[in-house]
């Protein structure tokens, strides 16, 4: 039998390289689905366990101290040590998160679940990206929006399986995670078997942990755009993430935990559906996430005064299509104007906007609620959202009237 042909030996490490690339991808979304698995839960979970709607936001909110930890001290890891390892990593712990979750019976239970899983999945996001960005070669925008899907992808996934499951199946609390044990397990295994794309990666010891983020002070008027976006659009992402299963049982009178579930998977796959489908230059998709998501959150609202299902899906529509516009092109407009030698700092510092904006309003949210009422807290909500959306407009307006203004020549 003849040797292979060096061409077909280059054929076939391109193919092996691409299905790395997927295979990393697939498990991006699955770790991305212990994120959402809870949404359908929390309420079942806040009535067995008796704890009110401000710890709920509370264990909610965890997640960013796992997040912020590992974006801090470990987000250049895989740069060093190499993407495959901290992405084995990322599954473990992803794995002993699902089983705190598993056999979660007392609060302080679901805090360090949710701890860990927000430790495991920044770990994973990095990594994993620039894994598919080095196996893909069909170019970095290409990649970048395959990892971005599969984010949302993921955080589709998680509240659709939970909230059929826990209405339809037996133990509402427990089957869930054995499907998301299994699912992260498949991932770990393929990932083990992925090429590694870090020339010659450092040891564990020897790597460097310093955190490096950061704006440089020449680019800090620009960045506040696609910022404001981030943190208005990752705010709407974690009140539905939280809250919305609540909405639906305190204000619409709808108790079906699979609806729960469809209603926040529904948006969230409506948001990967246009990362993959949609393709303008950044800032006008940035612009247009903007102008959607101010009409999106007054919809939201308007469903809760008025108690409407119908009211509330557009709303989900809306805001699905104005959160895949926002996140992608953000983080499009962010390595755009980030130079070569600041682009980690860039990108960490905008993550940092996100994982922040997720998390901390709601539990503004949840403290006001308690001071007085969920309708109230809930519509301070979408106005402040409202009004970071149209701080960013204006401020793009002046930037671009600033950067349309002619030279002034002294005589």
């Amino acid at each position: 039998m003849p040797a292979p042909s060096s061409a077909t030996i280059k054929q076939h490490r391109r193919l092996s390289a691409v299905a790395t690339a997927w295979d990393v991808a697939v498990g991006l979304a699955v770790i991305y689905v212990l994120s959402t698995v809870p949404t359908p839960l929390y309420v079942l979970y806040r009535e067995r366990l008796g704890f009110s709607g401000v710890t709920l936001t509370l264990i909610y909110a965890a997640y960013v101290i796992g997040s912020l930890g590992a974006m801090f001290f470990l987000g250049r890891l895989s740069d060093q040590i190499g993407r495959r390892p901290v992405v084995l990593a990322s599954l473990a712990f992803g794995v002993v998160a699902a089983v705190l979750f598993l056999f979660a019976d007392a609060t302080i239970w679901l805090f360090a679940a949710r701890i860990l899983s927000g430790f495991a999945i920044a770990l994973a996001s990095g990594a994993s990206t620039a894994w598919i960005v080095e196996s893909h070669g069909a170019g970095k925008k290409q990649a970048t929006r395959i990892a971005i899907g599969a984010n949302l992808l993921g955080l589709a996934i998680g509240p659709l399986l939970a909230g059929v499951l826990a209405q339809y199946e037996p133990a509402p609390l427990r089957l869930v995670y054995v499907v998301t044990l299994l699912m992260l397990i498949a991932a770990l295994i393929a990932a083990w078997f992925g090429a590694e794309t870090v020339r010659e990666p450092t040891t564990l010891k020897g790597a460097e942990m310093r955190p490096r983020f950061g704006v440089p002070p020449e680019l800090r008027t620009q960045f506040l755009v696609p910022a404001i976006s981030a943190f208005a659009t990752f705010a709407v992402l974690g009140f539905y993430s939280a809250l919305v299963p609540s909405v639906l049982r305190q204000s619409l009178n709808q108790t079906n935990r699979a609806v729960a579930g469809a209603v926040t998977g529904g948006m969230f796959l409506v948001a990967s559906l246009t990362v993959g489908l949609v393709d303008v230059p950044a800032l006008a998709g940035v612009i247009a996430g903007l102008g959607l998501l101010i009409p999106g959150v007054g919809l939201l609202v308007l469903a809760e005064h008025v108690q409407s299902m119908a009211w509330l899906i557009v709303a989900s529509a809306a805001i699905g299509v104005a959160s895949g516009l926002g996140y992608r092109f953000g983080l499009e407009m962010v390595n755009e104007m980030a130079p070569d030698d600041h682009r980690s700092e860039l990108v960490s510092g905008y993550l940092i906007v996100c994982y922040g904006a997720i998390s901390a309003p709601v539990v503004g949210i949840g403290l006001l609620t308690a001071a007085s009422n969920a309708l109230l807290a809930d519509t301070v909500f979408g106005v402040l959202v409202a009004v970071l959306a149209v701080a960013a407009l204006a401020i793009e307006l002046v930037l671009r009237s600033r950067r349309g203004a002619p030279t002034q020549v002294r005589a």
